[in-house]
């Protein structure tokens, strides 16, 4: 080979070295180009993490009530219209009556309420007073003959027993002088005196003993009887004319008192009731306070027993029930804040408060939910009975957080979350502890990021890793595996 020749191969040798080296940084550049489009970036903010659980119900009034008619009959005055205000007891309307049945039912009904008010009047009272008065002083001697049937009075027991032996003594000799006269008849006038001496001899005696026996503790089984019926009595009589007073005046009757005035009692109240209940059956009553929402009552026209005649509620307390499946009931308590949108109250949002959440689910086709009950807190007059309502119910809020997306974290083999933190254009990983989650967005509690730190929100796509290995592959495969699911 000549020497030009050799000039010639190795100036080729050094165009293809130079070629190639171009090449090769292009394709470098072309890989690292490749690697910075291949996922997306975001920056670590600092905020309020807001966590909330979301339902739709139906707003209600906590006071409720239909009204229907009692009786049949033609409506005759109808005083209330639908948006009126009442109290309770204003008479809404009334059916038409003839003058006799609506006196006779008055009349019923003003002469027990006097019935009543005679029994209950404070000269009543006063006479209830001085019967347990009477009674207790009943008790009081009752108790005290009682007792006195086993008091021992030494003096007294001397001078009975002395009693005794001279009517026994008086008795054997009566008893003696009439023995005489046992051979003769009883037509013998002198058989006749003895006999009676005896007789009233005998009579003595049996007082004398009787007297005796008492003051010993001797008495007779009949007198112990009568006396201990006495007592009994005393006490019962005390007892119902106690709760015959208590009754009067207002205070607790036991359920199983009895008496014959405390019957008398309960008679004339039930009276009154029975007769408030027939009038009432020819009008319908407000039974609270609210608003006039539901006006079905017609005068002039016919009504039999069960028609609608009209609906009250209370607008002042609105409430929305809403379903909650299981999985968020536990965040759920009383307390907590709620926002609240009406479908036919477009472009305003209401406040709204927990007041009571179900502790039992109702199971469904595909889920367990459970009942929470929203009240309105600034309810106003667009707000009716019957609207569909949208509830967000805030379950927890952290202000002050670091927060990043939910999709930016990651989970190692281990367990261990962690995040992709990009600094002049090289990423590493960092290990973070989770917080509060939301449904996007996740707060970090410990201190390996700081507000302002650029991470990597998601991949975009895989570069390869062949060709020299400038993929991203050993980040995460462009991607999450099967060991990184967001947490």
């Amino acid at each position: 080979m000549s020497k030009t020749q050799k000039v010639w191969i190795a100036a080729g040798v050094s165009v293809v070295v130079i070629i190639a080296l171009v090449l090769i940084v292009a394709s470098i550049r072309s890989q690292s180009n490749s690697s910075a489009a291949a996922y997306q970036t975001t920056t670590v903010q600092l905020g309020t993490l807001t966590s909330t659980v979301e339902g739709t119900g139906t707003v209600a009034s906590t006071q409720s009530v239909s009204l229907a008619w009692l009786t049949s009959g033609q409506v005759d005055q109808v005083s209330a219209q639908i948006g009126n205000q009442v109290k309770s007891g204003d008479g809404l309307a009334t059916l038409l009556q003839s003058s006799l049945t609506q006196s006779t039912l008055e009349t019923n009904l003003v002469t027990a309420q006097e019935n009543l008010a005679e029994l209950t009047s404070p000269s009543a009272i006063a006479s209830a007073q001085a019967a347990v008065a009477a009674d207790e002083q009943a008790l009081i001697n009752a108790q005290y003959k009682r007792d006195s049937l086993n008091v021992h009075n030494k003096s007294a027991i001397a001078n009975a027993n002395a009693a005794m032996v001279l009517a026994k003594g008086n008795l054997d000799n009566e008893q003696s002088n009439y023995n005489n006269y046992a051979g003769r008849p009883d037509t013998d006038t002198g058989k006749a005196m003895a006999y009676q001496a005896m007789y009233a001899a005998q009579l003595k005696y049996n007082t004398a003993l009787y007297t005796y026996n008492n003051l010993t503790g001797h008495a007779t089984q009949v007198t112990i009887d009568a006396a201990d019926a006495s007592l009994a009595l005393a006490t019962a009589n005390l007892a119902e004319a106690k709760t015959y007073l208590t009754a009067l005046t207002g205070g607790d009757v036991p359920a199983n008192a009895t008496g014959s005035m405390l019957l008398k009692l309960e008679e004339a109240k039930l009276a009154v009731q029975t007769a408030q209940g027939n009038l009432d059956t020819t009008k319908v009553t407000a039974p609270f306070a609210g608003t006039v929402t539901q006006a079905n009552a017609i005068p002039g026209a016919v009504v039999s027993v069960g028609t609608q005649a009209f609906r009250i509620d209370n607008l002042s307390s609105l409430v929305v029930p809403v379903q909650v499946t299981e999985i968020d009931i536990n965040g759920i308590q009383a307390g907590q804040p709620a926002k609240i949108t009406f479908d036919a109250i477009p472009n305003k949002t209401y406040n709204g408060t927990v007041i009571k959440s179900d502790l039992a689910g109702t199971v469904g086709s595909n889920s367990v939910n459970f009942s929470v009950t929203v009240q309105v807190t600034d309810a106003d007059a667009q707000i009716k009975p019957g609207m569909a309502a949208n509830v967000t119910i805030v379950t927890n809020q952290v202000d002050n957080a670091l927060l990043v997306p939910s999709t930016s974290i990651f989970t190692d083999t281990s367990g261990q979350q962690y995040v992709y933190l990009v600094q002049n254009g090289t990423t590493t990983t960092v290990p973070v502890t989770l917080g509060a989650v939301s449904d996007t967005t996740t707060q970090i509690t410990n201190n390996t990021l700081k507000e302002g730190d650029t991470i990597i929100l998601s991949f975009a796509s895989t570069a390869s890793s062949s060709g020299g290995g400038f993929g991203l592959g050993g980040l995460g495969g462009g991607g999450r595996g099967p060991d990184q699911a967001t947490p």
